[in-house]
């Protein structure tokens, strides 16, 4: 077998430009049927090193209070440094406005990430905690909680990579974590595309993943496989237009546990076609490869490999450090194939 490019130069672009051809050259991938999956790693963030909104807000009034104390105080020197000899104001007062920046940072930080979410929302500045309709007007329904772009008193931000987020992991319990996204192919179980984002949920991850892979091979792939999670109509539409020659199978509900499919055609189309499809014998036959496909590169990866948690800090190293190790799998997937 031919393996001069090694065939994983798709994933070269955690540190250049990819070069679509040389997979087409390595013979290693067809890119018929690929299968998407998503997989938490850890982030390298101590959960120690992280706070609440609420205690950000009392921390940071704390730290107002400690510093405009210490400012009367060196406004009155003399006094202060008789009454206590030891106290060193300049480096007291340097030390709790650096610790009162990080909060401040991190407050911006959660409330940034709050007016996304509130304006995905329909939300709006001003609205007065009152839904509104599409003119702006008031509209029925239960206010809302907080104002606009103010974050729940529990939700957190970590110092040591900003950039990550609280997921659950398997197993229970939460971490500061990213989401890792793997596309593989069927024909020998490569990784054409992996990406990480710092979202929780797959369900809005499908077209970047199907748009690496198109970067990375310069093809789409015939046929996707994806679970319950990817499942999303505005995703599926998205895709009929960017992706035409794709077929889609998306899982409607976790094995065992099928969620019901609308029965407006009109208003969820393609959720319904997909529903249709899943009935079939060839729609079933189809999505049952995703599992094999999909799942044993994100256990390799993490059980051979031993890649639990990430090193470097901060999203887009993340990105990279991540296609790195997705490039280590498909050369030790290459040599044991040449072996063979």
């Amino acid at each position: 077998m031919h393996l001069r490019y090694s065939g994983v130069c798709c994933l070269e672009s955690a540190w250049r430009r990819p070069r679509p051809p040389a997979l087409d050259r390595s013979g290693l991938v067809r890119l018929g049927t690929i299968a998407v999956d998503g997989t938490k790693v850890k982030a390298n963030a101590s959960r120690h090193k992280a706070m609440s909104y609420a205690r950000m807000q009392s921390t940071e009034a704390e730290l107002k209070a400690q510093i405009a104390a210490l400012l009367h105080k060196a406004a009155h020197t003399d006094e202060a440094e008789k009454n206590e000899p030891d106290l060193d104001i300049p480096a007291e007062l340097e030390r709790r406005q650096a610790r009162l920046a990080a909060i401040e940072a991190a407050k911006a930080r959660l409330q940034e990430r709050q007016a996304q979410a509130d304006t995905q929302r329909g939300r709006s500045p001003g609205d007065e905690r009152k839904p509104r309709g599409k003119d702006g007007k008031p509209k029925g329904g239960r206010p809302y909680k907080r104002d606009f772009d103010i974050p729940e008193p529990k939700a957190q931000s970590s110092f040591t990579d900003p950039d990550s987020r609280i997921m659950k992991r398997a197993g229970g319990g939460f971490d500061y974590s990213y989401n890792a996204q793997t596309a593989v192919d069927e024909s020998h179980h490569i990784i054409v595309a992996a990406e990480v984002v710092n979202a929780s949920t797959d369900v809005q991850q499908l077209p970047m993943v199907l748009d690496a892979v198109q970067t990375h091979t310069g093809a789409q792939a015939v046929q996707v496989l994806a679970d319950a999670g990817y499942r999303s109509e505005a995703v599926m539409a998205k895709l009929a237009q960017t992706h035409p020659d794709t077929e889609l199978v998306i899982a409607l509900g976790r094995e065992g546990k099928a969620r019901g499919a609308p029965k407006d055609a009109k208003r969820y189309p393609h959720t319904v076609a997909m529903a249709v499809k899943l009935q079939t014998e060839q729609g079933q036959k189809d999505y049952r490869k995703r599992k094999w496909i999909a799942e044993p590169p994100n256990g390799w990866i993490k059980n051979v490999l031993g890649f639990r948690q990430f090193s470097m800090r901060g999203l887009e190293k993340a990105k990279a450090e991540f296609k790195l190790v997705c490039m280590a799998l498909n050369l030790r997937r290459m040599g044991a194939m040449r072996a063979a």
